[in-house]
C-alpha cells in the first residue's frame, strides 16, 4: 500500500509544570526541601531570603502589619497572572532598632573560643549552627595523637605515622608490612623487625584490637588486654585462635572436644567473645547524620492534641518587590526570560505554601485517628491505612503517600516517621483486629520481663501470644523481634 497521511485527535492527561513543581515539592523531606529553597534563592534573581518574617507569617500570608498591603504598586501587581499574596513580608527593622539590639547583645558576642556568636553576620543570615558542632576525632588523629605523647626519635615516629596511616576505617592493617618498607623511601631501608616493633607500639597507642592484621589478632589483642582473672579468658583465646570458624558454624560439641573444656566453660568463653568488637575502628569519628528535623510538632493544649507546623522548617522566601516592579515597567517584560524566572518564583512560593498545608492536614488527621497512641503509648496504636486518610482528607492515595514519606512528627513520647502510625492489621481469635506496632509493643514487654537465664523463643513467644488472642507465626514473631533489633534466644542467655 501507498503511504498516506492521517490526522487523529485524541485527549490525553498532562501536568502542568507548576503541578509538577507541586507534587515534587510535597515527597520531599524537610531537609530536601530546605535545600531546594536555598538553591532557588542563589539562582532565582526575584527571591530575597526574608529575616523579618515572624514564625506565623514565613509562608507569606497576609496579615494586617504588612507594610506591601498598602505599597504595592499597580504594574507590579500586573507583572504576573495571579496577585503576590505570598510575597508579603514585614519591614525590615530600622538600622537604630538593629543598633540597640546590637548594644544589647555585645555580652554574647562571642565565646571563650574567639567565635562569633552573634545574631547577625552582615549578609542577613544567623549565626551558622555547625560553628558548635562538636566534631569527633578520626581514627587517624586520634592515633597522632596519642603518638605525640611517646618520646621517639624521627625514625621510629615516621615508621609508627606509616602503620597508623596504613589502617583502614574499620582499624585493621590489611597491607603486609614488605609492601610498607617500601612505601617510604627512608635511609636505610627499613627492615621487618622495625616494622613489627612499630606494629606493637601502634597496637598499643588506644582502643585494643587496633592495628590487628586479621581478625582473629583483632580479638586475640582485645582478650589479652583483659584481667587474667576473667572467666572464660582462657578457653576464650584458644577459641579465637584456632576455631573462630567452628564458633561461627556453632559447632558446640566440636569445639569442645578440640579445646577438651566443659560445657559450662565452653559457653562462658563463647559469651565472652561475643562481647568482643569485632571492628574497634568503626567507633571513632563516627558522623551523627542520624538526625532528623521533625516537620511538625503534637502538644497536648487543654487535654486536646494540637499540630503545628516545626517554625525551623518554615521557608524563609519572598518575592523581591523592587525587582519585582521594575521588571513590569520595563518593556517587553511579557517576552522576557525573567517572566519565566518571575513566574517560577511564585509559583514556589505558593507551592511551598500548599505543601505544609497538606502536611498538616495529614498530620491532623493521624493524630484524630491514633489519638490513644498519644495517650498509652505504643501498645494503643491502631491499624490505619493510606485509604482512609485519602478518603477523610478528600485527597488522591498518592498525595498522601508522599506527604507521609519521609516526613516527621515530635510527640511527647518523641519523635516518629508518619508512616509509623500505618500499622498492618492483624486478625485475633475474637474476630477483632489489632496492629503489627501493638504486637511489637507486646513481644517488647514479654522479652523485657523474661528470665535471662532461660529466655523464652520465638515459639514460646507466639504461644504467649495465643493466649492473650493474638494469632501470628512463629516466622512472624522473628520478623517482629528481627525489626526491633533483638537477639535471639540463644544470644540473649546471659553466663
Amino acid at each position: 500500500m501507498p503511504p498516506t497521511l492521517e490526522l487523529r485527535a485524541k485527549q490525553t492527561l498532562a501536568l502542568t509544570p507548576r503541578l509538577q513543581q507541586s507534587v515534587r515539592l510535597l515527597q520531599l523531606s524537610s531537609l530536601e526541601f530546605q535545600q531546594e529553597l536555598r538553591n532557588a534563592l542563589d539562582t532565582n534573581p526575584f527571591l530575597e531570603y526574608d529575616e523579618s518574617q515572624t514564625d506565623d507569617n514565613a509562608l507569606g500570608a497576609d496579615n494586617g502589619n504588612s507594610m506591601s498591603d498598602s505599597t504595592s504598586s499597580p504594574a507590579a501587581d500586573n507583572a504576573a497572572e495571579t496577585p503576590l499574596a505570598p510575597e508579603n513580608g514585614m519591614e525590615s527593622e530600622s538600622s537604630a532598632d538593629a543598633a540597640s539590639r546590637d548594644d544589647s547583645m555585645s555580652d554574647y558576642s562571642s565565646d571563650p573560643f574567639g567565635r562569633s556568636a552573634s545574631r547577625n553576620h552582615g549578609d542577613g543570615e544567623g549565626s551558622d549552627p555547625a560553628d558548635w558542632v562538636r566534631i569527633e576525632p578520626s581514627l587517624h588523629e586520634t592515633l597522632h595523637d596519642s603518638l605525640r605523647l611517646y618520646q621517639l626519635n624521627e625514625r621510629d615516629r615516621a615508621v609508627a605515622q606509616l602503620i597508623i596511616e596504613a589502617l583502614d576505617d574499620d582499624g585493621y592493617l590489611r597491607q603486609e608490612l614488605s609492601e610498607l618498607a617500601n612505601v617510604v623511601p627512608i635511609e636505610p631501608p627499613l627492615h621487618e623487625d622495625e616494622l613489627n616493633i612499630a606494629l606493637r607500639l601502634v597496637q598499643s597507642l588506644d582502643r585494643p584490637g587496633l592495628g590487628a592484621r586479621n581478625l582473629s589478632e583483632c580479638l586475640t589483642l582485645q582478650l589479652q588486654a583483659l584481667d587474667e582473672e576473667t572467666p572464660g579468658r582462657a578457653v576464650a583465646l584458644e577459641i579465637v585462635g584456632h576455631h573462630l570458624e567452628r564458633l561461627a558454624r556453632r559447632e558446640q560439641a566440636e569445639l569442645q572436644k578440640k579445646i577438651g573444656c566443659s560445657a559450662d566453660d565452653l559457653r562462658i568463653a563463647c559469651a565472652l567473645v561475643r562481647r568482643l568488637d569485632p571492628k574497634p575502628g568503626e567507633s571513632y569519628g563516627q558522623s551523627e547524620d542520624n538526625y532528623v528535623v521533625p516537620d511538625v510538632i503534637v502538644r497536648p493544649v487543654k487535654k486536646q492534641w494540637v499540630v503545628t507546623i516545626n517554625p525551623a522548617v518554615l521557608p524563609r522566601a519572598r518575592i523581591h518587590r523592587m525587582y519585582a516592579e521594575l521588571f513590569a515597567q520595563s518593556a517587553g517584560a511579557s517576552r522576557s526570560p525573567l517572566a519565566q524566572q518571575l513566574q517560577e518564583a511564585r509559583w514556589l512560593i505558593r507551592n511551598a505554601q500548599q505543601r505544609f498545608t497538606t502536611i498538616q492536614r495529614v498530620a491532623e488527621c493521624i493524630v484524630s485517628h491514633q489519638k490513644a497512641f498519644f495517650d498509652y503509648g505504643e501498645i494503643a496504636l491502631k491499624p490505619l491505612v493510606l485509604r482512609d486518610v485519602a478518603d477523610e482528607l478528600g485527597l488522591h492515595e498518592s498525595t498522601i503517600s508522599r506527604a507521609t514519606g519521609n516526613k516527621y512528627m515530635s510527640t511527647p513520647r518523641g519523635i516518629f516517621e508518619f508512616k509509623h502510625f500505618f500499622p498492618r492489621e492483624l486478625s485475633t481469635e475474637s474476630g477483632g483486629t489489632c496492629s503489627a506496632a501493638a504486637v511489637r509493643a507486646l513481644l517488647k514487654e514479654m522479652i523485657s520481663k523474661e528470665n535471662s537465664n532461660d529466655p523464652l523463643s520465638d515459639v514460646s513467644l507466639a504461644k504467649m501470644l495465643a493466649d492473650q488472642g493474638v494469632i501470628v507465626a512463629r516466622r512472624t514473631v522473628a520478623k517482629y523481634r528481627h525489626l526491633m533489633k533483638v537477639p535471639p534466644a540463644e544470644l540473649r542467655r546471659q553466663a
